[in-house]
C-alpha cells in the first residue's frame, strides 16, 4: 500500500513525510537521509556563529546533490531581525538557476518567521516559471493563513504550539488549527506540523485533509541527524511534561526544561518581545545559547524540543523511522476503513 496525497505528488516523494527546517543548525546529512528514504527532506537555514549563511546554503545544497538523486527543499527564514534573509532570498535562487541539478531536485522552498514576500524577486520568479519549484510558508494562526495564501503561496505548513522551537503567541494547537484550515481554505495544500512522531499521528493527518506530516523532534533521534548524541539522547529520554514555553530568539520557543528554561519565562505579547529585540545583541547572544545545545551542552544552552519527545523511546536510522510511521499509519487507515464497511453492513441489515 502506498500513502499516495496531494503532497506526494506535487513534491514528487514517496512517503507524505517532511522534514521540518531546524536552523540555525546544519541538517545535510539528514536531508539526503529523509529524501532518499521517501520523504522530503529540508535544508536549514543556517547561521551558527552568526554567520551570514549563504555560503553555507549552498555548499549544503551542493552535498544534498552528490549524495542523492531525490528532491529535497530548503528553509529561508524571513524574519525583519534575521540579518541574511534578505541575500539569502536573492542570491539563492540565483544560485539554483545556474545550476541544472540543483535546479532538478530542490523542488521546495518553505519560508518562516516572517513574510513569503521577502522571497519574491526577479531570480525567484524566473525559477519558478521553469521548474516545478514549489512555496510554502509556516503558519501558526488561521489568520496568517488566509493571508500568506493571498500573497501566492503554494501551501502553508500549519504549526501548532506542540511543537519544538519558535511559536506564536496564538498559541494554538496542532488539532484545532489543522480544523481551522479544513474548513476555512479546504483547496489549499497543507503539511500538519508540531506533534507528530507515529503512525497514529500521520494517519489522523491524512484522515483530516492535510497532504503530509513534518517532524523535526522524531528526525533529531536519527543516527543521521547532525545534532549531538546529548541532544538526541534527552529526545529519547524525556516526556512531554519536560518541555516548556520560554522567550526565545523570535518570541516564545518551546524548550526542554533546563537551567536556561527554568530562569526563563514567556514574554506576554508581541509588543514586549518587540520592544525586547532593540538590538542584535538579542538574537547574537540567543543563536550562541543555540549552538551551545546542538554541541552537546544541553544543561546551559537552548534546547529546542517539541511535546513529540514524549511519544521517542529510541535513536534510529531515518528509514526505519519513516518506514515504521508509514506502515503504522496504514494499519490505522485500513482499520478505520473497515469500520466504515462494518458500519454500511450494520446498517443495511436493519
Amino acid at each position: 500500500m502506498v500513502l499516495t496525497t496531494e503532497i506526494t505528488e506535487m513534491l514528487d516523494i514517496k512517503h507524505p513525510i517532511v522534514a521540518a527546517p531546524m536552523g540555525p543548525f546544519y541538517t545535510t546529512k539528514l536531508t539526503v537521509a529523509v529524501s532518499e528514504a521517501g520523504g522530503l527532506g529540508v535544508l536549514s537555514h543556517i547561521n551558527l556563529d552568526n554567520t551570514v549563511s549563504t555560503t553555507e546554503v549552498i555548499e549544503s545544497m551542493k552535498y544534498v546533490v552528490e549524495h542523492t538523486d531525490k528532491p529535497f527543499g530548503l528553509n529561508i527564514r524571513t524574519a525583519s531581525l534575521q540579518p541574511d534573509a534578505i541575500k539569502l532570498c536573492r542570491q539563492v535562487p540565483r544560485f539554483i538557476l545556474n545550476n541544472p541539478r540543483i535546479k532538478e531536485q530542490c523542488n521546495y522552498i518553505i519560508t518562516s518567521a516572517g513574510s513569503p514576500k521577502m522571497l519574491f524577486n526577479k531570480y525567484y520568479e524566473t525559477l519558478k516559471n521553469s521548474t516545478n519549484l514549489k512555496h510554502f510558508h509556516v503558519i501558526p494562526s488561521l489568520d496568517l493563513a488566509k493571508k500568506v495564501v493571498k500573497d501566492g503561496v503554494d501551501g502553508i505548513v500549519a504549526t501548532g504550539h506542540e511543537g519544538g522551537g519558535h511559536k506564536s503567541y496564538d498559541n494554538t494547537s496542532t488539532l484545532i488549527l489543522l480544523q481551522q484550515i479544513r474548513k476555512e481554505l479546504p483547496e489549499v495544500p497543507v503539511i500538519a506540523s508540531g506533534g507528530y512522531a507515529t503512525g497514529e499521528g500521520l494517519a489522523s493527518a491524512l484522515a483530516m485533509g492535510a497532504g503530509a506530516i513534518s517532524m523535526g523532534t522524531r528526525l533529531i533521534a536519527s543516527n543521521e541527524c547532525e545534532f549531538h548524541d546529548n541532544y538526541k539522547n534527552l529526545v529519547k529520554s524525556s516526556t512531554i511534561a519536560d518541555t516548556k514555553l520560554v522567550t526565545g530568539v523570535f518570541g516564545p520557543a518551546r524548550v526542554w526544561r533546563n537551567k536556561y528554561a527554568d530562569n526563563h519565562t514567556t514574554v506576554v505579547n508581541k509588543a514586549e518581545k518587540r520592544a525586547e529585540e532593540t538590538s542584535m545583541d538579542v538574537i547574537v547572544q540567543g543563536v550562541k545559547k543555540l549552538e551551545k545545545a546542538y554541541r552537546g551542552n544541553v544543561d546551559d544552552g537552548i534546547v529546542l524540543l517539541g511535546q513529540s519527545c514524549g511519544l521517542v523511546n529510541n535513536v534510529e536510522s531515518v528509514s526505519n523511522i519513516i518506514n515504521t510511521i508509514v506502515d503504522d499509519a496504514e494499519e490505522c487507515l485500513k482499520n478505520a476503513y473497515n469500520m466504515i464497511k462494518v458500519n454500511q453492513v450494520l446498517l443495511e441489515n436493519i
